[in-house]
């Protein structure tokens, strides 16, 4: 087998010194710099670097061991397409490690990897008992008054005791993290005097940011912030809890060709990045550059990243941001076979993590859900738009009008796992099912307000969506309206019900699970601060909601029915699928119109599980879209004896409500409400 030309790029070192490869296909010259232990601009060593066939430059260095700074220099030809600098010194691609100059610009070190992994495992939790936790590393515990004031905000204090009791408590299985590989801040948020918070505009694929470690480990040299990182991930992985990062390689924070050159750019631009046939970058990101993966060295720097943080440092999964620009090929078209998302998928490593694809980017034909291949989840926008729409506008228009714009036939088919998106082979795991996510409303904004109110982003409230499909029950903001109040506590529970009960992967936005409030910015990607740090201190109202997303997660493990691992087909029986009958308020099979009246917007769903793994289970839910209350009767059928009523989203808590029904029997069903019942 012949060997691969772009193995082992980067540094190998050890105590003698090391070796360093780099990929450049345009360089003329390449040069690797070493810098003074104590003086990070003094040259110690200067190598010149030679090239093989494949554009790979290699050389040797005594001075190259572990918390060796370096970085490189690059000669090439002049060009639209090219931004080589001789004076200019860039960091390496490849490095695991990074440390500023005192004039601000960047240098690699030599890692020291080791650590102590203690026996630990990956959980492996099987994708449909998974609850996602979109959480940002700073905002989840920046605020948390039981982790010790040291650790707030970073890794370490993510996994504190008291962070993780409070995930298990709330019934998630894993945290996705906003980027966490070193990221800047933009020029243009920095002359403004604001930061990115949520890092999107990544410096470097193999390193964890160094401003979410502690002060200890910040200044604790060569590795400190490394294994304090992979400390968190030991700890949540003991708890049994997985870690998913959500990783951005679709651009890089050099931004378009004003920004500033640290590394690709300076390296080989025409080949690290897509262009045009001037010369001009193809922006299929909105951020001033994409990185073009149809180049083979492009796919194994992604891929060997990957690698590295599922490998090495034990990462769980990955949601990949604007994943359609990963899959574009030399001709810009996305392709679900090409060739750097099939890698991923026959990976052995990378096979056996959860992959979620952010399936879209700004570029021609970019909106692509549906269209990855088996393997891959992805981001539903249609589950989100669809529950929006039924919960918060479709109400306003009745309001309004007297009648909603649909029936309830569209909302149904998210419920049972959207096969009209996803393919019988990808199965309703396919379908990463979200109602808000980091950039957009939180739950609690979208039941509060009409309109965004980002004028604190600094950018007269152009920024962010103007699509909410949000509902502010007729004020707009906080007020002490009693009815008002009761209606959007209502409607945030419908919101989390329907998410937590329906067929997919379910990912809760941190701080949803009690109401967390950014006063109406639907684009906090600049704030840093109180506005996006969750909140410890609770209302009364907001830990009853704390109390019914805890259960929802509850009653979602228990019942297998909830969560089918395939879909079932007509006159077959699936394994790991269910078996759904549908009914409308008289019990009675429902009709075309039932499904597609706006009138009649209640449905009972009947759902049985095929026992593969786990023992029979058969759900009842009912969806009553209207804000005026009905009176369904329970449907009969074939084997159900009796209903056990376990949640009611009219009602915080149901522990004085009668629970034992028959089929046959009628239930009083509140303005726009679900209930859950058991079968048996």
């Amino acid at each position: 087998m012949t060997a691969d030309p772009l193995r082992d790029l980067g540094v190998r070192s050890g105590e003698e010194g090391g070796t360093i490869r780099v990929w450049s296909g345009s360089a003329t010259a390449l040069e690797l710099r070493v810098y003074d232990d104590r003086d990070i601009d003094w040259v110690t060593a200067t190598v010149p670097l030679t090239r093989d066939e494949a554009g790979v430059w290699s050389g040797s260095a005594p001075g190259l061991r572990p918390g060796a700074r370096y970085g490189l220099r690059a000669e090439g030809p002049r060009g639209p397409l090219h931004a080589f600098d001789a004076d200019r010194i860039l960091l390496d691609p490849y490095a695991r490690g990074l440390v500023r100059t005192p004039s601000g610009q960047w240098r690699g070190y030599v890692q020291e990897d080791a650590f102590d992994w203690g026996g630990s495992a990956k959980p492996g939790t099987p994708l449909d008992r998974t609850v996602l936790y979109e959480a940002h590393t700073k905002g989840l515990t920046r605020r948390n008054p039981a982790v010790p004031e040291a650790l707030r905000g970073t890794y370490a204090g993510l996994a504190h005791p008291s962070t993780i009791e409070y995930l298990h408590a709330l019934g998630v299985t894993a945290v996705e993290l906003l980027p966490v590989q070193q990221f800047t801040t933009e020029r243009r948020l920095q002359k403004m005097g604001k930061v990115n918070y949520w890092g999107y505009n990544t410096l470097n694929f193999f390193t964890p940011h160094s401003a979410y470690a502690t002060r200890e480990a910040q200044f604790g040299g060569t590795g400190a912030v490394l294994r304090e990182f992979k400390g968190m991930v030991r700890l949540l992985h003991e708890a049994g809890l997985e870690v998913i990062l959500d990783v951005v390689y679709n651009h890089t924070a050099e931004e378009g060709r004003d920004g500033p050159t640290t590394s690709l750019r300076g390296l080989d631009d025409a080949h690290y990045y897509r262009h045009d046939a001037s010369g001009a970058y193809l922006d299929t990101t909105g951020c001033g550059n994409t990185l073009d993966t149809a180049q083979a060295a492009v796919q194994r720097l992604v891929l060997d990243s990957l690698r590295y943080w599922a490998d090495e440092v034990q990462i769980d999964g990955f949601r990949f941001d604007l994943m359609v620009a990963l899959g574009r090929d030399g001709h810009d078209r996305f392709t679900p076979e090409h060739p750097l998302l099939r890698a991923v998928l026959d990976d052995p490593v990378l096979s056996r993590t959860k992959l979620i694809a952010e399936p879209w980017d700004l570029g021609a034909d970019g909106w692509q859900v549906g269209g990855f291949p088996a393997g891959y989840s992805e981001w539903n926008d249609g589950f989100r738009d669809r529950i929006r729409s039924f919960w918060l506008r479709d109400v306003a228009e009745q309001r309004a009008t007297g009648v909603a714009a649909e029936g309830i036939g569209p909302l149904a088919q998210r419920i049972a796992g959207s096969s009209d998106v996803f393919s019988l082979e990808r199965g309703p795991l396919a379908s990463v099912d979200y109602v808000t996510a980091h950039d957009g409303f939180t739950a609690h904004d979208l039941v509060a307000y009409d309109h965004k109110h980002n004028r604190g982003n600094g950018e007269g409230n152009r920024d962010g969506s103007d699509d909410n499909r949000s509902y502010n029950h007729g004020a707009e903001g906080p007020t002490r309206d009693r009815a008002i109040l009761a209606a959007r506590r209502r409607a945030i529970r419908n919101l989390l019900g329907t998410l937590l009960l329906s067929a997919g992967v379910p990912m809760i936005t941190a701080g949803d699970e009690y109401g967390r409030t950014q006063q109406g910015n639907n684009n906090a990607y600049c704030q840093d601060g109180e506005l996006v740090w969750l909140s410890w201190e609770l209302d009364s109202w907001e830990r009853d909601l704390l109390e019914v997303t805890r259960t929802l997660t509850r009653l979602r493990r228990d019942n297998p029915a909830l969560r089918p691992v395939r879909f079932g087909r007509w006159g077959e029986t699936t394994l790991s699928a269910t078996q759904m009958d549908w009914y409308n308020t008289q019990g009675q099979a429902m009709s075309m119109a039932d499904w597609k009246s706006p009138a009649e917007r209640t449905l009972q769903y009947l759902a049985a599980s095929t026992p593969e793994f786990e023992e029979f289970n058969r759900i009842l839910l009912v969806v009553h879209g209207r804000e005026t209350p009905v009176t369904v009767t329970l449907p009969a059928h074939e084997g159900v004896a009796g209903y056990t009523l376990k949640w009611d989203s009219s009602h915080d808590d149901i522990s004085g409500l009668a629970a034992e029904f028959r089929p046959g029997d009628e239930y009083r069903v509140g303005s726009t409400s679900m209930q859950l019942f058991v079968a048996h």
